[in-house]
């Protein structure tokens, strides 16, 4: 009897050693969407962005390295533990517009302190060339990370909820702290770009090139409105019979039949994030504009 408890204990183990990401979701989902934006954006602004990246150390972060484009997109997180050096940007991660009442920026954007608003405002900086080689590096780590941020929907819909952070929920077997935020920030988006065809080029691969000039057009307002409606019908619902309504008795789990159909949309949404970086960096380096300027 005890071997076999054994064998059953490591092999349970071993179930949930393979279940478990590899990394943070915004780990493996932010360098995805930074490595498309390299692929997408013309040599032009690949060069500007490798010369930029080569000043890192004006950033004085040697924890934080920003020597390629999918390092700098983890720099706004890495530089969380500094603490009060970058406490201002703690909220630039996200946007709570509840997905229960209408769309609206201006409320969950107050002072400015929203990812949308931080994607226009990187922008313009990266677009300056009159802005210090440092301020326009920090822009250029800043914009990766957040529209990335903007194309995970969690951060960019909500229920007085911290973006499901406090919606208990299950990812299959897997239970404990895990909420509906944690999972499409970690499980299911590093199931989703994992799955064939898997990694950045493959799935940038897989979109014509009329689409993503389609992918690539519209306003930041424009792509948050989507994502918070990805938030709403895709997030909410497919865990939520009525996120709106009253708690569920029990605790919801994400099942393979839901994960199953999500994949798909965790992938236009990665991919979408990349097509989007790089039509912002080509327009600030190219033509020294961002969104809203003309």
């Amino acid at each position: 009897m005890p071997n076999r408890f054994m064998l059953m204990l490591a092999a349970l183990v071993a179930l949930l050693g393979f279940a478990r990401p590899a990394g943070a979701y915004w780990e493996y989902g932010h360098e995805s969407v930074a490595r498309i934006a390299w692929l997408q954006m013309s040599a032009q602004s690949r060069s500007q962005v490798a010369s930029l990246l080569r000043q890192g150390k004006l950033l004085e972060t040697p924890d934080c390295p920003v020597t390629t484009l999918e390092q700098a997109s983890l720099w706004a997180d890495c530089i969380k533990p500094l603490g009060d050096r970058f406490g201002y940007a703690f909220s630039w991660h996200y946007q709570n517009v509840d997905i229960c009442k209408p769309f609206d920026l201006k409320a969950a954007c107050k002072d400015g302190n929203c990812v949308s608003v931080q994607i226009e405002r990187n922008a313009r900086l990266l677009a300056d060339r009159g802005v210090p080689t440092r301020e326009r590096l920090m822009a250029l780590a800043f914009l990766a990370h957040f529209v990335g941020d903007l194309h995970q929907p969690m951060h960019a819909g909500d229920h007085q909820d911290l973006g499901g952070n406090r919606v208990a929920a299950n990812y299959g077997i897997i239970g404990g702290r895990t909420n509906l935020h944690g999972i499409w920030d970690g499980w299911l988006a590093e199931r989703a770009i994992s799955t064939p065809p898997a990694g950045p080029a493959a799935m940038l691969a897989q979109v014509p090139q009329a689409e993503r000039i389609q992918v690539s057009r519209g306003t930041v307002e424009e792509w948050s409105r989507e994502m918070w409606g990805k938030a709403r019908d895709l997030a909410y619902k497919t865990l939520l019979t009525d996120p709106c309504g009253a708690e569920p008795p029990e605790r919801p789990v994400l099942g393979e039949a839901e994960v199953n159909v999500l994949i798909p949309e965790v992938k236009r949404n990665v991919v979408a994030g990349g097509i989007r970086l790089a039509r912002l960096i080509d327009d600030a380096l190219i033509h020294g504009k961002a969104p809203g300027q003309r």
